[in-house]
C-alpha cells in the first residue's frame, strides 16, 4: 500500500534577518534539487538560511550558503553541508529575476524553507538593500503600531469593565 503524502505547509526555517535588511519587492516559490540525505536532514527540522543568496549562472538559478547539516545516520552517501543547490523555476521567472538582479542594489535572497505537500520548497525574494536609517524607521513604525494596538485594547478592556 502506498504511503499517504503529507498535506499542507510545514515550516523548516525562516530568514527573519532578510526582511530586516532588505525591502522585499517580489516573492517566488520554487522547488529545490536535493539529495536523499538532505531531505532526511530537513525532515528533522534542521537548516539555516542566514547567509543564503541566489545567483543566476548560465540561465539557471542556484542557491548558495544554505546550511543543511549532514544526516546523522548517513554513510558515504552524505551530502556537503553548504553546497550550492539548483532552484526549479520557469524560464520566464529566471529571466525576470536575472534582469532585475543586475540593477544596482538589487539581490535575490531566500526567505523561507518549508515542506509543501511532501516536497521541499523555498520562498525567494527579489529585494533591495536597506540603508541604516531605513532599518531604524521600520523598527520605529513597528513599535508605534504595537503601542497603538496596546492602547486600543486597553481602552476596550476599560470600556467593557465600566
Amino acid at each position: 500500500m502506498a504511503k499517504e503524502k503529507d498535506t499542507g505547509r510545514k515550516m523548516i526555517a525562516q530568514n527573519k534577518k532578510a526582511r530586516h535588511d532588505y525591502h522585499v519587492l517580489d516573492t517566488y516559490e520554487c522547488g529545490l534539487v536535493l539529495m536523499g540525505t538532505e531531505v532526511k536532514s530537513l525532515r528533522m527540522g534542521r537548516a539555516s538560511l542566514v547567509d543564503g543568496f541566489v545567483q543566476i549562472d548560465d540561465h539557471e538559478a542556484w542557491l548558495h550558503n544554505i546550511h543543511v547539516p549532514e544526516y546523522v545516520q548517513g554513510t558515504w552517501t552524505n551530502h556537503a553541508a553548504k553546497r550550492k543547490r539548483k532552484l526549479l523555476l520557469h524560464r520566464a521567472e529566471i529571466d525576470k529575476l536575472e534582469s532585475k538582479s543586475q540593477e544596482t542594489g538589487h539581490t535575490i535572497v531566500p526567505l523561507a524553507l518549508y515542506f509543501k505537500d511532501g516536497r521541499v520548497k523555498v520562498e525567494i525574494a527579489l529585494a533591495k538593500g536597506k540603508k541604516e536609517f531605513d532599518k531604524r524607521q521600520t523598527l520605529r513604525e513597528k513599535q508605534d503600531t504595537r503601542e497603538t494596538n496596546r492602547a486600543i485594547s486597553a481602552a476596550r478592556r476599560r470600556q467593557r469593565s465600566a
